[in-house]
């Protein structure tokens, strides 16, 4: 195929190609081959009979040369290089401001490995773009039909093997971000519309080298952008010379087979759908259009045009993957990062296209009614609204009207290039106008930003800029080479603000435009969160932050905006919505709040949720089964999912199914690393269901149950594992501590605890001194004999450097046993005061660091309790005796009675018989006051005095004995032998006691 073509249109071209091969290459060889490969290639594509319109990804030179031909040959059918499945979003364009970008999004995948999800494609669409034009001019025009004939979304990665060309991108890539938009696509791979880009490093190196630029999107500027943009350059030069473009990248490309094979299986599935569809209607290539990028406008496959060869092949069905389609905002710094791009290229490329349109007087087309541009005041043709456009696969159809006129096909085009690469570039006026523009424009922008900048300034930028030109063998200053002027003549020793110079240019030149997608255009999800906000009363669509003040007090409604906003901050990036004032945890709801949303900047996370279901509640919902049965699933993340549904969704139902499965998964977990936030989760868990719930769900009865056998299991093991840390053995005891309770009375066996703390034997002395708060916890040792071991460690001066981890363990031991605070506080007061400062200034950092890093959590307990025994004044401290050096007080002796009036009891009621007698009379008492020389009766008068009160006592304890006489009472020995009965059962009560 790449042989000479019959055509003699470019034989003079031949001719010459073949003596400069002849004259480098000193006769016939490769290179005569490559070059007249390349005459060949754009002969063979001028001749197609279906048109084949050439592009550049964002070339606003293509962009005029579209326009230009679209309004000249008024196709029937546009045939256009996107994938075939994102053709119903295209009517949707026209609710959005511009760049944004169409989207294919799976989250969940069948037939796709599950590490790749999620998977995403984009194709950004900006205004300067000959795609742009292509699909306004068919959705506006009645009776055009716009066919994409791309892969499918589902086949790009099928081919690329999960987005080898966005890796490719990233790594070509090696301009640092200008700001947060570039990272608008996400993670997405981007389907490259009309790429054109050397794919041999070594002729990319070798065009820089030799044209004088730092990068690509310079080079393209200068050499293609700018003369083809030229009023001059005609449709047929335009089309010769992309052509002769692509089949130089095409010829002179690497043989990298699975790039190549992917490229040549495009090209084959494009023409496979072209054909179908052309032999489905029987519409006549001459009245349609193919836009491809000038590297597939050129493919030497069979099965390339019309007549091409047929049933050669096959195309592979997609996988069970459900695809979802939508649109996301975009910006000038997205396209440039995902596509390698120079920093700034799509804004000049957008400003370029504005001065194209202003010098060739080209009429563009736009979608009517699309936002973010200006309505033009008479239009040629009327335009119709895409309600009445129908969809069919691939192809969006506009009814067409009663009788159209489509001009006759044209004849073949003669020989464009060999005048084309002759002609030199000319600098006019309005080139020479701008740049003074420019160089004005520069210095008050600079001046804005702290630049001692002045008029001789712009004078030099314009100087400079013309002298870097003619250094680079240039006609004209192009935007890089007054980029480069403006750094040198006004950039000084230090930026005095934010942006640098070249940062102010790049903003002068159009800056960093950023799309955004219009209301009808979101979907379901993301229009119910803007209904659902819309009693806030601020314009959520609007990028930047706001601030949101909620007084739920006053306005029940905004309860439900409250609902919505903490669902949005547990689903959306960080930024999205942040919370100011309020909080919301368990068995807490805030009256009033405060947020800074940010939602039309994180429009498009807004829009990647509105894939995943039809309400955020759905979403939230599946998120949350989703990390709790995925196969990484920890009993924390399970329980962490239980607090999310209880707190967000006040769903009983989910709360009850995740806990159960909790349990599921606690059983078959083997390690302990997951303990501290089990602990914390449970804890919190237990007080909300206490105070908010009749009785506890029997999910939690049973995970407490579940937890202390475990746990129980484990400690041992724990104990003496090297990976286990102490604060995970320290939060196992305070689940076992704490738990304890609600364990036993469920059936739970505590010398099971016991066992498993009797079975520990820890090597470490972090874990050394949280088993001995264990075991006074549970009684097997006594604080005495823990404070005895303190004092043992600092007398053995080979233990002395490890006792900071002692401390440690102690530290985390007030986790499961807070009570022990006081002998922590000792163990560290003794340490500083007996303790040279010779070995304790070595280890004090250790000390300090080892608490910071493992009981930061502890400390203010720690804190408060030295608060309590300390004194509280620095004067007083001298003084003051630490309570564990306080000597005992003296056992109290007791006092022997001399008499009556020793007692104090019986010496108060005569001191103030008023109260007595108040007393008496009140209970009603008559007896009288009992003289004083009569002394008071004894237990056994009492009983003789009251001998009702004796026999029912008696009765009750079933004795049969009877009253002895009366006289001395007898002794306790007396007593027991005389009422054998009564003894027996004192003494059965008191056993069973």
């Amino acid at each position: 195929m790449s042989g000479p073509q019959e055509s003699g249109t470019f034989a003079a071209l031949r001719g010459q190609l073949q003596e400069a091969a002849a004259t480098f290459a000193g006769g016939p060889d490769a290179l005569e081959g490559i070059l007249l490969g390349m005459v060949d290639d754009v002969d063979r594509a001028v001749r197609e009979p279906l048109e084949i319109f050439p592009v550049c990804h964002h070339s606003p030179a293509s962009a005029t040369a579209m326009a230009r031909r679209l309004r000249e040959k008024q196709p029937k059918v546009v045939y256009l290089e996107l994938c075939e499945d994102m053709a119903p979003l295209l009517t949707e364009l026209r609710n959005c401001r511009l760049p944004v970008a169409v989207q294919a999004f799976a989250g969940d995948v069948d037939g796709f490995p599950r590490d790749w999800a999620p998977l995403s494609v984009v194709a950004p669409i900006t205004e300067a773009s000959a795609e742009y034009q292509a699909i306004a001019y068919a959705l506006d025009t009645p009776g055009v039909e716009l066919v994409l004939v791309d892969r499918s979304a589902d086949h790009v990665f099928q081919w690329d093997t999960g987005g080898e060309q966005a890796r490719e991108a990233a790594a070509e890539d090696t301009d640092p971000p200008a700001e947060a938009e570039t990272a608008l696509h996400g993670e997405a791979v981007g389907v490259e519309l009309g790429d054109l880009r050397p794919r041999f490093a070594e002729l990319e190196e070798h065009l820089l080298r030799h044209g004088r630029v730092r990068h690509w999107s310079e080079w393209w500027h200068q050499y293609v952008e700018v003369p083809l943009g030229d009023s001059a350059a005609g449709h047929d030069t335009y089309r010769q010379v992309m052509l002769l473009v692509g089949s130089l990248f095409r010829r002179l490309a690497p043989g990298d087979g699975a790039r190549v094979r992917v490229d040549e299986d495009r090209e084959r599935y494009m023409w496979t759908r072209m054909r179908e569809h052309l032999t489905a209607t029987g519409t006549d290539p001459a009245d349609c259009l193919y836009v491809c990028g000038a590297f597939h406008a050129v493919s030497r496959v069979e099965e390339f045009g019309v007549h091409g060869a047929a049933e050669t092949f096959t195309i592979s069905p997609r996988t069970a993957t459900t695809w979802q389609y939508g649109l996301i905002p975009s910006s000038h710094a997205a396209i440039e990062a995902q596509f390698g791009l120079a920093a700034g290229s799509v804004s000049i490329a957008s400003t370029e296209w504005t001065k194209n349109l202003k010098r060739t007087r080209v009429q563009p087309y736009r979608l009517a009614g699309q936002a973010g541009t200006k309505k033009s005041a008479a239009k040629k043709a009327p335009a119709k609204r895409t309600s009445a456009a129908e969809v069919r696969g691939g192809q969006v159809i506009v009814p067409a009207p009663e009788s159209t006129t489509i001009p006759a096909p044209e004849s073949a085009a003669a020989d464009r290039l060999s005048g084309f690469l002759h002609r030199p570039p000319v600098l006019d006026g309005l080139d020479e106008a701008e740049l003074l523009g420019w160089s004005v424009d520069i210095v008050r922008a600079a001046r804005r930003n702290g630049y001692l900048a002045s008029t001789a300034d712009a004078i030099a930028v314009f100087e400079t800029s013309v002298l870097l030109a003619g250094m680079r063998d240039r006609a004209k200053p192009t935007p890089y080479d007054f980029q480069d002027a403006a750094v040198t003549c006004i950039e000084k020793d230090a930026v005095p603000g934010r942006r640098d110079v070249r940062r102010l240019v790049e903003i002068m030149m159009g800056g960093d435009r950023i799309g955004q997608v219009g209301y009808e255009a979101l979907p379901p999800l993301a229009r119910d969160v803007h209904d659902r906000l819309a009693p806030l009363g601020l314009k959520l669509q609007q990028r930047g932050v706001q601030r949101a003040l909620l007084d739920m007090a006053s306005r029940s409604e905004l309860q439900a905006c409250s609902d919505v906003l903490w669902m949005l901050r547990r689903l959306m990036p960080h930024g999205a919505a942040r919370p100011i004032m309020g909080e919301r945890r368990l068995g807490e709801r805030s009256i009033q709040e405060s947020w800074d949303l940010a939602l039309g900047t994180h429009q498009r996370a807004l829009i990647e949720l509105g894939y995943e279901g039809v309400s955020i509640e759905q979403v939230l919902e599946q998120r949350l089964r989703r990390d709790a049965y995925g196969p990484q699933a920890t009993t924390a993340t399970v329980l962490a999912a239980v607090e999310d549904a209880t707190l967000y969704l006040r769903s009983r139902r989910l709360a009850d199914e995740l806990g159960t499965h909790a349990l599921k998964v606690l059983a078959t977990e083997r390690s302990v690393d997951g303990a501290p936030e089990v602990l914390r989760r449970v804890r919190g868990l237990l007080a909300y269901y206490r105070t908010s719930e009749p009785v506890l769900p029997q999910w939690i009865e049973s995970f407490v149950k579940t937890g202390y056998a475990h746990y129980c299991t484990l400690l041992p093991v724990a104990f003496r594992d090297e990976d286990a840390t102490v604060g995970q053995v320290a939060a196992m005891l305070g689940f076992l501590f704490s738990m304890e309770s609600l364990a036993l009375s469920l059936g739970c066996d505590r010398a099971q605890l016991e066992l498993a703390v009797a079975q520990s034997h820890p090597e470490e002395p972090s874990k050394t001194a949280l088993l001995w708060a264990a075991q006074v916890q549970l009684g097997a040792l006594s604080r005495a004999e823990l404070r005895g071991r303190c004092d043992a460690l600092l007398d053995n001066p080979l233990v002395v450097p490890a006792y900071p981890r002692y401390l440690s363990g102690f530290v985390h031991a007030l986790e499961p046993v807070p009570g022990l605070a006081d002998v922590v506080v000792e163990a560290v007061s003794n340490a500083f005061g007996r303790l040279p400062d010779a070995v304790l200034l070595p280890w004090l950092p250790l000390l300090i660091t080892t608490l910071r890093s493992g009981a930061a959590e502890l400390a203010p307990l720690l804190i408060r309790e030295a608060g309590r025994i300390f004194p509280g004044r620095l004067a007083a401290l001298d003084a003051w005796i630490p309570p564990w050096r306080t000597p005992p007080a003296p056992p109290a002796t007791r006092r022997t009675r001399s008499s009556g009036h020793d007692r104090q009891g019986a010496a108060l009621l005569p001191a103030h018989p008023a109260t007595c007698d108040a007393v008496a009379e009140l209970l009603g008492c008559t007896q009288g006051w009992t003289p004083a020389d009569v002394p008071p009766p004894s237990g056994i008068r009492l009983l003789t005095a009251h001998p009702a009160t004796c026999d029912a006592v008696a009765d009750l304890l079933g004795c049969d004995g009877a009253w002895t006489a009366s006289g001395a009472a007898p002794s306790g020995a007396a007593l027991t032998s005389r009422h054998p009965a009564t003894a027996k059962a004192l003494e059965s009560l008191l056993t069973n006691a």
